[in-house]
C-alpha cells in the first residue's frame, strides 16, 4: 500500500493563483485545486476535504443509493463558503474535488476495512473507525446501513491513496511549511459541515451551530483556540469546543504547535446556509462567510503577533 507524500507539483489550471493536483481515478478531474492568497496574503491556509462532488460513474453505479450516500458524507458546498472567504480575506485556499465517498482525507490511510475489498488485501488492517463503517473507505451509515452493492477490488484502494489522498497530503503540508517559512507561523482552517445538533443537556437551549476542534489542545496553540472561541462568540453563534468533534486525521498529520504550525478545524451547521433541498442560500452563504472571515483575521492577528514576540527574543 502506498501512502507517502507524492511530490508531482500541482498544475498550473488559469494562472499563477489557480492550481489543480492529483487526479481522481475513472474521471478526468483533478483531485484537488489549490488557490494560493493574494501577495499581500495571510499566515493561514483554508481546507476544506469533505466537499468534493465528482463523483465517477463507476462509483455512483456502485453505490446502493448514491442521493442518500452523497447527502449524508459530504459536508454539501461548504467550499462556497471557503471561496467566499478567500476573495474577503485573500486567504490561500485547498478545496478536495475528489468525494468522501472515493476516499476520506481525515482518516489515517492505514484505517481500512479489509471486508471491503476483494483480491490481495495485504497490508489491510482494520482501525476503529473503519471497523464502525467510516474509515479511509466509508462502509456504511447509521440507519442506511452498507453504502456499496458489493465488495471493491483491492488494488482500488492503493489507486486512490496513491492518486487522491497522497498528494492532496503533500500539498497541504508544503503549502503549511511555506507559509510557516515566510510568516514564521502558519494556521490552518480545516472547515467542514454538520448536521444539526441537540442541546447537550437536553434542555431547551440553543444547540451550538459552531464547533471548534483542536484535538484537545494537540494541534494548536492555546491562544488560537481562545481566539477562535471569542471571534465566534463575538459574532453571535453558539459554538463549542472539542465536542462531538475535536478533529480527526488532518490536524494528527499537520498541526505542529511547536514548530509553529497550528491547526483547528470549524464545523458549521448545515442548516445555517443550507435550503431544504441541500442547495446553498446566498444569504446564510454570505453571513457564513462574514463570520468565517473575520475568524480568519484573528487567527492570523494572533499568529503574526507570535512571530513578532518570537522574532524579538532571538
Amino acid at each position: 500500500m502506498h501512502d507517502g507524500d507524492d511530490e508531482t507539483p500541482a498544475r498550473a489550471d488559469r494562472d499563477d493563483m489557480a492550481q489543480s493536483g492529483g487526479s481522481i481515478p475513472g474521471l478526468a478531474r483533478a483531485a484537488f485545486t489549490v488557490q494560493a492568497g493574494r501577495r499581500a496574503g495571510l499566515p493561514l491556509l483554508i481546507a476544506v476535504p469533505h466537499a468534493g462532488r465528482a463523483y465517477p460513474p463507476a462509483i455512483l453505479d456502485h453505490m446502493r443509493d448514491p442521493g442518500e450516500a452523497m447527502v449524508r458524507l459530504e459536508d454539501r458546498h461548504v467550499d462556497a463558503i471557503a471561496r467566499r472567504v478567500a476573495e474577503k480575506t485573500g486567504a490561500a485556499m485547498l478545496i478536495a474535488q475528489a468525494p468522501r465517498a472515493m476516499i476520506d482525507l481525515n482518516r489515517d490511510p492505514g484505517d481500512i476495512d479489509p471486508a471491503m475489498f476483494r483480491g490481495d488485501r495485504t497490508g489491510m488492517v482494520a482501525g476503529a473507525r473503519s471497523l464502525r463503517g467510516l474509515g479511509l473507505f466509508p462502509r456504511r451509515l447509521s440507519g442506511m446501513g452498507d453504502i456499496w452493492r458489493g465488495s471493491i477490488p483491492a488494488q482500488d484502494a492503493g489507486r486512490r491513496i496513491g492518486a487522491i489522498h497522497a498528494p492532496y497530503h503533500g500539498c497541504l503540508g508544503r503549502m503549511l511549511a511555506d507559509i510557516r517559512e515566510r510568516w514564521g507561523e502558519a494556521v490552518l482552517l480545516d472547515l467542514h459541515s454538520m448536521p444539526s445538533l441537540v442541546p447537550v443537556d437536553g434542555g431547551g437551549g440553543p444547540a451550538a451551530t459552531h464547533v471548534v476542534g483542536t484535538r484537545f489542545g494537540r494541534s494548536c496553540s492555546g491562544d488560537f483556540a481562545a481566539a477562535a472561541m471569542h471571534m465566534l462568540e463575538q459574532g453571535g453563534v453558539e459554538a463549542a469546543f472539542n465536542r462531538p468533534y475535536a478533529g480527526g486525521y488532518v490536524l494528527d498529520r499537520h498541526g505542529d504547535p511547536r514548530g509553529g504550525v497550528h491547526a483547528i478545524q470549524l464545523e458549521i451547521d448545515r442548516a445555517t446556509y443550507l435550503a431544504d433541498d441541500h442547495a446553498p442560500r446566498e444569504d446564510g452563504v454570505e453571513r457564513q462567510a462574514a463570520l468565517i472571515a473575520d475568524l480568519v483575521h484573528a487567527l492570523a492577528a494572533v499568529a503574526r503577533e507570535r512571530a513578532a514576540r518570537a522574532q524579538a527574543a532571538e
